[in-house]
């Protein structure tokens, strides 16, 4: 994943995994192979966040002969910086994918997604991994007349087809949050949260025991079509493989024509607190669920296994460091919490997350033998970690219109140069459509 050192869209230095208060129970960075030479497997991965190391740790399991070049360490990306919850679901509803795709290949892609939290808290119990992993429900929350509506049709259409979601009245999400500030939420039980940086290292480590070859710190340089296959070229070495799968993202650069273009990279930014003491985590969340508000501009948050609370939204488009420059999500906090209007906040990050065209993920299978993964819109935890299973599927040979997610062509944004510009009008747009409750 030949990355331009994080920071494409300025001179800001560039965010770091040690900014994130999850790399105070992380664990060591795994350490990655040095790659020197030539080596021949049978996939090659681009990409060490949760796609990529998801897939690695499929293929292995499976006996494939599989090695992940990554141009930092593991989970560095999105992966290792998210919000840590394990949602489910797409951002579009069921009827709507199942219009879009068709009542056959829609209906797999509704049980896909809106399973997708069962492989993830699978492969944590599988694999032993120590990322306080929590399945403790996720609230989706509304407060706007338009948002309470939609949100009250889509939840009695998830029930309609028996998914284990809940209806919370204004009181009831009142009790569930602590705050006035919701009309009425949908609370589905599939969902939790986990430390995303303790994932991404368990799952690089799980992948390693199985047999993959993981090179950190090894970006991508080149890719070309040979003979019998594609060649990686890196700084040290190369790669020979039969099949390659990209999964960069929201970091994604121009390893292969045109992928950049299919997504954009908007800026998502987090503040942790200091742990607050028992009383008060139990007056805002006193289930443990997650939460992120169905609105024009989402802010999501959530409770740590210290009781740090973790705030979460749009941020400014370059790199930031510290939890001064967001100062919106402070203010947010004492707009929902008054009595925590003296919290402190002592850690701050942001990083990019990867938005498509139509809002859905893209396989895309641009070239014979090669696949690219990329635009989970705000679900990656639980996406790329099923999705990483489904690249696998298609590595070891499961034809394209079996997979439960299309392969389908990438769709590039026109102007995509300029989408700092688009996407710091959208954020204001929502923002201001959020302060207005329309």
């Amino acid at each position: 994943m030949t990355l331009n050192a994080g920071n494409p869209a300025g001179g800001a230095a560039p965010v770091h995994n040690a900014d994130a208060v999850y790399a105070l129970t992380a664990g060591a960075e795994p350490a990655g192979e040095r790659l020197d030479g030539d080596l021949r497997v049978d996939v090659a991965v681009v990409g060490g966040g949760i796609t990529g190391l998801s897939s690695a740790y499929h293929l292995a399991k499976a006996g494939v002969r599989v090695a992940l070049v990554e141009a930092h360490g593991f989970g560095w990306g999105a992966s290792g910086r998210n919000g840590g919850q394990v949602n489910p679901g797409l951002k579009h509803e069921p009827a709507e994918i199942e219009r879009t795709f068709g009542p056959e290949l829609g209906a797999r892609m509704v049980a896909f997604a809106f399973t997708a939290p069962d492989k993830v808290f699978q492969l944590v119990s599988e694999a032993g991994i120590a990322c306080e992993a929590r399945r403790t429900g996720t609230l989706r929350a509304a407060f706007s007349a338009g948002s309470v509506a939609f949100l009250e049709r889509a939840t009695a259409e998830l029930q309609r087809r028996g998914m284990p979601v809940e209806w919370l009245d204004r009181e009831a999400v009142a009790q569930a949050t602590g705050t006035t500030r919701y009309t009425a939420a949908a609370l589905d039980r599939r969902g939790g949260a986990l430390n995303p940086l303790a994932y991404s290292r368990g799952l690089a480590r799980a992948a390693a025991g199985a047999g993959a070859r993981l090179f950190s710190h090894t970006p991508a340089l080149s890719l070309a079509r040979i003979s019998d296959g594609w060649m990686l070229a890196t700084p040290t070495g190369q790669i020979r493989a039969a099949r390659v799968i990209l999964g960069t993202n929201g970091y994604t650069d121009d390893l292969w024509p045109g992928l950049k273009r299919a997504v954009v990279p908007v800026f998502s930014g987090i503040i942790a607190s200091e742990p607050l003491a028992e009383r008060e985590a139990a007056r805002i969340l006193p289930g443990r669920h997650v939460l992120y508000e169905h609105e024009s501009i989402t802010v999501y948050y959530r409770l740590d296994a210290a009781n740090r609370l973790l705030m979460g939204g749009r941020s400014r488009l370059q790199p930031l460091h510290g939890p001064a420059p967001f100062a919106d999500l402070q203010r947010y906090t004492r707009r929902l919490w008054p009595f925590l209007a003296d919290i402190r906040w002592s850690h701050g990050w942001n990083g990019q997350l990867g938005i498509t065209m139509d809002h859905y993920p893209v396989i895309a299978a641009p070239a014979p033998g090669l696949v690219a993964c990329i635009g989970y819109n705000g679900r990656g935890v639980a996406m790329a970690t099923a999705m990483g299973g489904e690249l696998a599927r298609w590595a070891t040979g499961t034809p394209e219109h079996a997979l439960d997610m299309p392969v389908r062509p990438f769709t590039t944004y026109p102007f995509h140069r300029f989408w700092p510009i688009g996407a710091a009008i959208r954020i204001g747009y929502g923002r201001a459509r959020n302060a207005l409750g329309i």
